[in-house]
Formats: C-alpha cells, sequence, structure tokens
C-alpha cells in the first residue's frame, strides 16, 4: 500500500499537499493516526511534573496539534473546491471526531492549569512578547472553550460544539446543492437581448458540455449575475432574481432548506453562551475582538447608517427617476435594480462594465498585482511548481533576495463542486523548526470568476479585480509574517474585526492609475487602458456608495441582533428579525418571498457570526491606514516598509489597535473611510 499523501504531509515540515494522491479513503486513516498522536501526546503532559516551560510543553502540544490541522486543512480545502460525494462522506465522517478533539483540548483542566502556571512563573516575562501572547491567548481560549465548566456540564458543552460544527457543514452543502441543482436553457436566442457577447458564449459552451442546445445559465455568480445586469428582458430577470433569491429555502427542496438550521444553530449558540456564563452569543464572540461590547458595535453601525442613509435614499431616487423617464419602469422591481443602474451609470459616464473588462485580462491583472506587492515590500513573486487540485490551479513563491519567505496557489474559477465566494487559507503557517530552520508558511487564494472563453484569457470585471486584491490582503498578510511562533504568526492570533485591515487595504490601488495603467491592456489591442476611461470609471467609483453602505450595514446589524437580542425559543421569527432591521436602515426592501438568510454562509457556516461587522469596522482601519499613501505617495517604498514592519509581519503578536497605531502614529478616524466613499459633501433635500 501507498503511503498516505496526508500523513506525508503533516509531517514533513517542508512538504506540499500531493492533491493528486489524495482519496477519500485515505481522510479516516490520516485522522485517525493523528488523533491517536494527539492524545498520546496530551496524556503525556497532562502528566508533566518538571518545573512547567515552553520547551516541554506548549513545544510538544504544538508540534502534534499542527500536524492534525495540516492534514485535516486539505480535506477541508478539497471538500471546499472539489467537492465528490465520496469526499463529502469521508469529510462528514471526520469532523464529528476532530471537533470531540478540540473540544476535548479547549475543556483539559490539566493542561488549562500548566497555561496557567507558566503565566504566573518567573519565566513568563523571559519569554518573547510573541509567546507571552501566545499564553495569554490561550487562557482566554480555555474559558471560552469551557476549561472552568463544572464536569456536569462538560459533556453537553462539548455536544453543542459537535452539533454546531455538523449544523454549519450542512449549511453550507444545502447552499452549494441548491446553487448546482438550479440551471436555465433558453432556446430563443431573443430573450438573450442585451447580454454581453461573452456571457453569451459562455451559457452556450455550458449547454455544449451538457450536451444540449442553447445557451445554458446556472446559479453560479459569472452566470447568473450578468442577466440581472444586461438582460432587457424582464421576466427572464424576475425569474433568475426568484431562483437567487430563494435557494436553500422552503421555496425549494425540502432536504435542502437551512429555515430550521439557522433557528438550531441560535439556539445551541444561546446555549454554549449561557453555559459560560454570557447572556448571549455575541459577548462570547467579541471576547476575542477589538469591540468592547455588542452595544458599542450597534453603535458604530447606527451612527455610520445615519451618516450613510441620505446619501442611500438620493441614489434610489435618482434611480428611480432614470428607471422611469428613460426605461419606462414605472415601479422599479428589485430584479430591475442591477439593470436599471448599468443603464444609468453607462448614461452618466459613458462606459460600462462590459467596456471596461476587456481591459483586464487574467495575465495583465496578475502581472500589476504582482508589481505592486513588488515595489511596496521589496519582494519578489515567481512561478513555481507543485502538486495542484486542478488543472486551473497556478502556484508561485514570494522571495526576498533569493529567500523564500512564502508559497501560494491561486484558484480564480467558478465551476461545479466549488463553493461560491472569495476566500484566503492556509495549508501551513510560518514558525521556526526545533533545528533553527523556518517553516515557511503557504496559502490558498481561491475565487469564482469567469474561465476564459474560446481563445482568449478570462477577463475580469473591476469588481473581480477588487476581490482578488481582497484576497491577496489576506495571503500577504499570512505569507509576510517575521513572526517565528505558529500560533501568532501572519493572521493566526489577528482579532477578527482588525483581520480584514490587510485585504481592503489592498483594494484601494486597484483605483490608481499609476497602478491601473500597468496592470490592463486591452485584450484585442493590446492597448492600456485611456485615460479618459480611468477618469469616467474614477467619476463613477462612488456611484450608489450610498445603497451599498447600507446594504452592508442591514447585514452587520441582522447579525449583531440575531446574536445578542434576538430570542430563538421565542415567537418572533428570523424573517421577521430581518425585516425589521430592513425598516430601520434599508432603503430598499426585497419581495416578501426573499430568504437571504438562507444562505448567509458567513455567518452560519465560516465564523463570522455576531461578526460580520468587521467588514464595516476594518475599512475604517484600512481606509485610514491608506490615507498615509494619498499623503506620500501611492507606491512609496517607505509607506509600504512601514506597513509591512507594524501591520503584516508582526501577525497576531500584539493586539491590532497597537500595530495600528505603530503604523499611523494615532488612533484610527472615521474620516477618511466617509472621504473613500464620497459620503463627505452635504445631500441636498
Amino acid at each position: 500500500m501507498h503511503a498516505n499523501p496526508l500523513l506525508a504531509f503533516s509531517s514533513a515540515p517542508d512538504a506540499l499537499p500531493q492533491f493528486h494522491e489524495v482519496r477519500p479513503e485515505h481522510v479516516s486513516l490520516a485522522i485517525d493516526a493523528l488523533l491517536h498522536d494527539c492524545r498520546t501526546t496530551v496524556n503525556q503532559l497532562e502528566q508533566l511534573q518538571a518545573p512547567v516551560q515552553w520547551d516541554n510543553f506548549i513545544a510538544p502540544l504544538e508540534f502534534c496539534t499542527e500536524k492534525l490541522s495540516r492534514a485535516w486543512g486539505v480535506v477541508g480545502h478539497l471538500n471546499a473546491v472539489a467537492d465528490t460525494p465520496e469526499l463529502r462522506a469521508a469529510y462528514n465522517a471526520n469532523l464529528p471526531k476532530v471537533t470531540e478533539f478540540w473540544t476535548g483540548l479547549a475543556q483539559n483542566l490539566a493542561l488549562f492549569n500548566h497555561y496557567k502556571t507558566l503565566h504566573e512563573s518567573a519565566g513568563f516575562q523571559q519569554l518573547s512578547a510573541a509567546r507571552q501572547k501566545i499564553i495569554t491567548n490561550a487562557l482566554r481560549d480555555f474559558r471560552l472553550g469551557g476549561a472552568e465548566l463544572p464536569d456536569s456540564d462538560k459533556p453537553r458543552f462539548a455536544e453543542l460544539q459537535e452539533r454546531q460544527a455538523a449544523l454549519a457543514q450542512k449549511f453550507s452543502e444545502n447552499v452549494l446543492d441548491a446553487t448546482n441543482d438550479w440551471a436555465l436553457l433558453l432556446d430563443q436566442e431573443s430573450r438573450l437581448s442585451g447580454l454581453p457577447e461573452d456571457v453569451k458564449q459562455a451559457a452556450r459552451d455550458k449547454a455544449q458540455a451538457d450536451g444540449q442546445r442553447g445557451w445554458k445559465f446556472t446559479l453560479h455568480f459569472p452566470s447568473y449575475f450578468p442577466i440581472l445586469q444586461y438582460a432587457d428582458d424582464r421576466s427572464l430577470r424576475e425569474q433568475v432574481y426568484y431562483a437567487n433569491a430563494t435557494k436553500a429555502s422552503e421555496f425549494g427542496k425540502p432536504e435542502w432548506d437551512n429555515s430550521a438550521l439557522i433557528v438550531d444553530l441560535l439556539r445551541l449558540r444561546q446555549e454554549e453562551a449561557r453555559l459560560l456564563g454570557y447572556r448571549n452569543f455575541a459577548e462570547v464572540s467579541l471576547v476575542p475582538k477589538m469591540a468592547q461590547s455588542a452595544a458599542e458595535v450597534i453603535q458604530f453601525l447606527n451612527d455610520l447608517a445615519r451618516r450613510a442613509k441620505p446619501y442611500a435614499e438620493r441614489d434610489l431616487n435618482e434611480l428611480k427617476a432614470f428607471a422611469k423617464n428613460e426605461l419606462g419602469l414605472d415601479n422599479l422591481q428589485p430584479w430591475d435594480l442591477a439593470y436599471a443602474s448599468e443603464k444609468l451609470r453607462q448614461q452618466r459616464y459613458a462606459f460600462s462594465d462590459q467596456e471596461l473588462k476587456q481591459y483586464f485580462p487574467e495575465p495583465k491583472v496578475l502581472e500589476g498585482l504582482f508589481r505592486v506587492i513588488q515595489t511596496l515590500f521589496s519582494v519578489q513573486v515567481l512561478p513555481d511548481t507543485g502538486p495542484v487540485w486542478h488543472s486551473d490551479v497556478r502556484f508561485f513563491r514570494i522571495e526576498k533576495k533569493g529567500e523564500l519567505l512564502g508559497q501560494f496557489y491561486i484558484d480564480l474559477y467558478a465551476r461545479g463542486g466549488k463553493r461560491s465566494g472569495a476566500w484566503m487559507d492556509d495549508a501551513r503557517a510560518r514558525r521556526k523548526l526545533n533545528n533553527g530552520a523556518t517553516q515557511t508558511p503557504v496559502a490558498y487564494l481561491t475565487c469564482n470568476f469567469s474561465p476564459p472563453v474560446g481563445n482568449k484569457p478570462a477577463l475580469f470585471t473591476h469588481d473581480e479585480v477588487l476581490t482578488l486584491f481582497h484576497e491577496f490582503g489576506h495571503g500577504l498578510h499570512h505569507m509576510l509574517t517575521r513572526v517565528d511562533d505558529l500560533a501568532v504568526a501572519g493572521i493566526h492570533g489577528v482579532e477578527w474585526d482588525a483581520v480584514e485591515l490587510p485585504s481592503q487595504f489592498m483594494e484601494n490601488f486597484c483605483w490608481e492609475w499609476e497602478v491601473l495603467s500597468h496592470m490592463t491592456a486591452h485584450v484585442d489591442t493590446g492597448a492600456a487602458l485611456p485615460r479618459e476611461l480611468y477618469d469616467k470609471m474614477i467619476a463613477a467609483k462612488n456611484f450608489q456608495a450610498g445603497l451599498q453602505t447600507m446594504r452592508q450595514l442591514e447585514f452587520s446589524l441582522f447579525d449583531m441582533l440575531l446574536h445578542c437580542q434576538y430570542d430563538p425559543h421565542g415567537s418572533q421569527t428570523v424573517q421577521q428579525l430581518l425585516d425589521q432591521v430592513r425598516e430601520q436602515v434599508a432603503v430598499i426592501q426585497p419581495p416578501p418571498y426573499h430568504r437571504f438568510q438562507n444562505s448567509f454562509s458567513h455567518i452560519f457556516a465560516g465564523g463570522y457570526a455576531a461578526g460580520y461587522y468587521s467588514y464595516k469596522w476594518a475599512e475604517v482601519l484600512s481606509a485610514d491606514a491608506y490615507s498615509l499613501f494619498e499623503e506620500q505617495g501611492v507606491l512609496n517604498q517607505a509607506a509600504g516598509a512601514k506597513f509591512l514592519n507594524e501591520i503584516l509581519a508582526v501577525g497576531g503578536s500584539r493586539p491590532a489597535l497597537a500595530s495600528f497605531t505603530a503604523f499611523r502614529g494615532r488612533q484610527p478616524k472615521l474620516d477618511a473611510l466617509m472621504r473613500h466613499n464620497g459620503m463627505t459633501e452635504p445631500v441636498e433635500a
């Protein structure tokens, strides 16, 4: 029998995952072996009699748990990007075992006491700031993990963790299955009026690949959204809008309906919070974050809503007037919004997303992205070789003066069996090894863009370019760390509401002429983005920024109120709470059948529960951080070096606010965010 590729990757510090060798049958064998090793180590550490020190306690614990994390990380990654029934079954069979282990570890009183002993010892002060932070974080996490619960409550707490993990996975599967299941085959080209040629070609290719004639559309974003944005056929827009708005709800297949799952998850979270002595789950969620309380977050969101709402109302009134006068749409419906907005933008700024897209072929965009990174941070990005999970995936390395700093995979296109959205995850993190060598970090960067059509490279919308820069910001945080201790290296140990700072910071460069002039080449002529088109794009930058801001605030408030005020055992439904939030902040009311919450994976399957506000919170930090580059020069190397040294390099080794203040020389301010969103001029009544 061949060696298990998951075990091979987990045990060699400099190994890369052998994706092409991983089979579903490898999963249980590897996870069971690693869990056995971890339990053996934990049992030995529980009995530790000698004075507790970093080297005889934390180092061996970290060594064995990292091996488990690495192997399970590969399984989780493949489950997200290359889902098959066999792999899903293997993942689900092992998820309870892995969850049970981590829950048991977090409740282990003997280990908790060792950490306390180490924290109170004379040797604690001799440890580096990073190691002190790791120990302090661990004590906090033990408390949140139920270590201080009476023994009678621990089994129930463990059960809550396991059940939540299973429900979150099921939520995610339901969204994926409902998304993959829906398809629309059109056989009349007249119904495609208004759609760009490349969108039609992609739909034709999809139909042909399935042995069908005509044009096939799906609920993957690059397929359905152009219909909402460009299709002249209003009934087609409504049909696609309805399908997307009702996925994983009671309007589809019962086995994929997430409605009851949501309430179950909320009940489990509430029970977990109460067991830990907190009033609600929001309080638990905020313990390791920058924000101090739910009240502080709600006040922050309401303050932003108060400032942004007049701009959103102005945006909507302008759109309604335009739709009525220019498009003959007296009664603007939600499925008309993207269509009317695109037409208004084209009229006002004389360009379309489609026109702009021709200037963003994938090779040129990547070259431009790498140029920004190389200039700002004095590193080199080079192609690399390594096993991949799909032929679309590419692999790169980041070096400085010939020294390897990190490596990353880029998986850019939407396809069946791959979860929607965009994310960064880590295959392995940086740490110093016993032999003095450094284990370098490896990142996954995953997006869901339109694949190439015909013999042309993939063309990205400007929004997709922003997404790519965003995810790469997370990747830089992970790969450019200089912290040698795994638990606070890179993105590890960073407060959740600050972890979006580097990602949102990177988005700013996508609006700069100095960057775009080197990052664009027309797919047919090779000409760079014309200055005239760039000027229109900048003029349109804050087009409907008020509406977009209010939409994000609606999601953020809904999430926070769901976890701090909503009673999942009461008579109010989740939908009624969402309606209440919309009444307060939304300027656009969706139709009664809209079930946004049923695919809100961020908070029900993605770790953002009572944390979705983090995007806006971190946007304040990122806009304010970027203002230094506006003052000193977009690609100013001194500012880049400072951002690297004070934010990226230090990872989670100190509080995020301390890192921000070290970089900016002061506390963060809201002003730059309002300015970036064009919300500083008074709105005329």
